[in-house]
């Protein structure tokens, strides 16, 4: 910090942050930049040769702050400034804050565009200010040469001018770069740029690249490594803006489908995880590659990366054996955050690179949920909060900044289109959006790759290229949510054949009936046995939401979110409908994306949201579904649609609910639960096993 503040020294306000001090005349904008904790960027260390570290003066008075800012209120640009201008160029207005000494009360602003000092990130719908304090730096400096009177080694005196340039003490160095030193430091004629990475301000820091000359450019990754799919973003270190983004499939689909079944396959197949392991770290850095070529990146130049994963994910990239985590008691080999070499798992990215994965909050609960718990932050509100990601096995997190709590959900893939007699992944051609007319049960649907509803003109030849292939995980949830708004199927969930009477979509399919979504080729229907699967997947999540409520002692949620792939495409109202979330007022129930990949990204930028998540998992108290008795009725009341105890009344005032059905031995009074349930309370059974 400045020392003490005079009140007659100049007054700095800097934008968009809003820290501000006094500093005497003569200080260095960047110099005051960095007392206050705003961070501007600069590699070259105040050399003016870098051009990372642009500002901007505001002109004007500045009543509210009480500020007349003008450009006359800083130095004139000097030598150093007027060549930086000659070479490369600034644009209008623009200062290198570190030539830019203080003369009188400023308005600074720190640019916010993508290629300087930009801080913003933004992911869709949602703005946020990302403030960045990544763990690697760069740092250019100019070592003495060689003096037989001064027998110092190279690296020695690098260390001084580190010292003594940027204030680095009691450097380590990463073993790979000790060969090369000498040559580095004469390629650069003895001016070089070292990259140094620490995580906790406690630590040691250590050098992990050096390069000949002054380098500009420092990369990380931030990677969410799905049951399903991987995706990935490159990021500037320096600027914080976002170079590409990709995902892929994850390989591992092919030893099977669900956790569970990859879990099996390592407990059968004595190689099993290192074939597992091979598979999503090739994956890694194929993605890792094309992230490069698409953002003109070498991958010699990524040196942080940050990854968030499931449990069991977690695991197998990291080659540990998940097989503990396929029975009770669920345990993980490590639940901290790990921090270890990229070149220690095969990484293809720079030798020096760290990697840091989040920490796992429970067995089942990943540091995947970690992220999206980062980046949501139901701790930092007053709000009680339900995150969830619906995915094979759903994670659930429910609090508020007094308490947060945490469990996970076996829905299993039925959501994503397995399991379901048409249903399929999510891809060009599959049915995403479905609506039902209430008298005539006729549907329209709409399709991914086209923008027009069945029912539209040129539908038909919009959907040409790709066709009508099947129906994806949105579409089932709107789909069974419609049939039950049309009077379809009952809150039990049973296909009501008398219906077929009223309409040709009603088809018999033996004792049980099916309705008809598409004729021709394919055909695609919605069996019983397709409604009975969403129902046992909705069920368990739902139980376990209800199971956290109650831990929580509330009857309502204020707001919900749902976090991944998947989640982005819920509609709230049917989700709701389909008894999938608890009652909320649907102004409050947003999808926020890949929200633990934006942890990830969080974390990968600041450190300090590295140190926030590992308190805040420390916190979180884990409750384990498996064990809860309770779990069992929860689940059998969750079977109905929306819930066969549950009130709505928050979903009832914006969409008109079918009048609930009750069976005879309910209108009678009966103490005793329905006969029906016998099926649903061995479905309970096998869903907390």
């Amino acid at each position: 910090m400045n020392s003490p503040a005079n009140i007659k020294d100049p007054l700095v306000l800097f934008m968009p942050s809003g820290k501000r001090g006094r500093f005497p005349v003569g200080t260095s904008v960047l110099d005051a930049a960095r007392s206050l904790g705003v961070y501007v960027e600069s590699v070259c260390g105040g050399r003016a040769t870098c051009g990372r570290c642009q500002i901007e003066v505001q002109e004007g008075n500045f009543a509210k702050h009480k500020i007349i800012s003008s450009n006359d209120h800083i130095t004139p640009k000097g030598a150093k400034e007027e060549r930086y201008e000659r070479v490369r160029g600034l644009p209008e207005n623009r200062r290198l804050s570190c030539s830019a000494e203080i003369t009188g009360d400023l308005v600074v602003d720190v640019p916010q565009d993508t290629v300087i000092n930009a801080q913003v990130i933004r992911k869709a719908a949602i703005d946020r200010i990302i403030e960045r304090n990544p763990a690697v730096q760069l740092c250019y400096v100019e070592v003495d040469e060689p003096d037989m009177h001064k027998p110092l080694g190279d690296l020695d005196r690098l260390k001084v001018m580190l010292e003594k340039d940027w204030g680095w003490q009691d450097l380590l160095v990463s073993q790979h770069l000790l060969p090369n030193v000498q040559k580095i430091l004469r390629q650069g004629n003895w001016g070089v740029t070292v990259a140094i990475h620490r995580d906790f301000e406690q630590s040691r820091p250590t050098i992990i690249a050096i390069w000949p000359g002054l380098k500009n450019e420092a990369y990380g990754i931030a990677c969410d490594i799905g049951s399903t799919t991987i995706a990935m973003h490159l990021v500037s270190l320096l600027s914080g803006r976002i170079v590409a983004t990709s995902g892929t499939s994850n390989p591992q689909i092919r030893f099977g489908e669900d956790l569970m079944s990859r879990v099996s396959y390592v407990m059968m197949n004595p190689d099993g995880r290192e074939a597992m392991t091979k598979a999503v770290r090739e994956a890694v850095n194929d993605l890792t590659n094309k992230v490069c070529t698409e953002g003109g990146v070498h991958a010699e130049d990524v040196l942080d990366a940050v990854f968030v994963a499931n449990p069991i994910m977690h695991h197998l990239f990291l080659g540990i054996d998940p097989t503990e985590l396929g029975q009770a008691p669920f345990a993980l080999a490590v639940s901290g955050a790990v921090h270890t070499w990229g070149s220690e798992i095969g990484l293809k990215i720079n030798e020096g690179a760290r990697v840091y994965l989040l920490p796992c909050i429970a067995g089942h609960v990943g540091a995947d949920a970690a992220g999206a718990t980062l980046s949501e932050g139901p701790h930092r509100q007053d709000k009680m909060m339900l995150l969830v990601d619906v995915g094979t096995n759903a994670e659930i997190v429910l609090g508020n900044r007094q308490r947060v709590v945490a469990a996970s959900s076996p829905t299993g893939p039925a959501f994503e289109g397995a399991e379901i007699s048409s249903g399929q992944r999510a891809a060009p051609g599959a049915i995403e959006r479905v609506r039902i007319d209430p008298d005539t049960l006729e549907p329209k649907y709409r399709v991914i790759g086209a923008e027009k509803w069945s029912d539209e003109p040129g539908f038909a030849e919009e959907v040409a290229s790709v066709g009508v292939t099947g129906i994806c995980g949105s579409a089932i949830i709107e789909v069974v949510a419609e049939m039950y708004l049309s009077g379809i199927i009952s809150e039990d969930g049973v296909v009501d054949g008398t219906m077929a009477a009223r309409s040709p979509r009603i088809i018999q399919n033996g004792r049980t009936f099916s309705y008809l979504l598409k004729d021709g080729e394919p055909r695609l229907t919605v069996t019983q046995n397709d409604v009975r699967a969403i129902q046992l997947a909705k069920a368990a999540l739902y139980a376990g939401v209800k199971l956290l409520m109650e831990k929580q002692g509330v009857a309502e949620v204020d707001t919900i979110r749902f976090a991944g792939a998947f989640g982005s495409f819920i509609d709230p109202k049917y989700a709701m409908v389909l008894g999938l979330i608890p009652d909320c007022d649907l102004a409050e129930v947003k999808a926020v994306g890949n929200a633990a990949g934006t942890g990830a990204l969080m974390s990968l930028l600041n450190r300090d949201y590295r140190r926030e998540i590992e308190r805040e998992v420390s916190r979180i108290e884990k409750i384990e579904t498996a064990l809860e008795p309770h779990f069992q009725q929860l689940f059998i009341d969750a079977m109905a649609l929306p819930n066969k105890v549950d009130p709505f009344p928050k979903l009832s005032a914006a969409v008109k609910l079918p009048p609930r059905k009750m069976n005879s031995e309910e209108s009678a009074g009966s103490d005793g639960p329905p006969r029906r349930r016998s099926r649903e309370e061995r479905a309970a059974r096998r869903s907390r096993e």
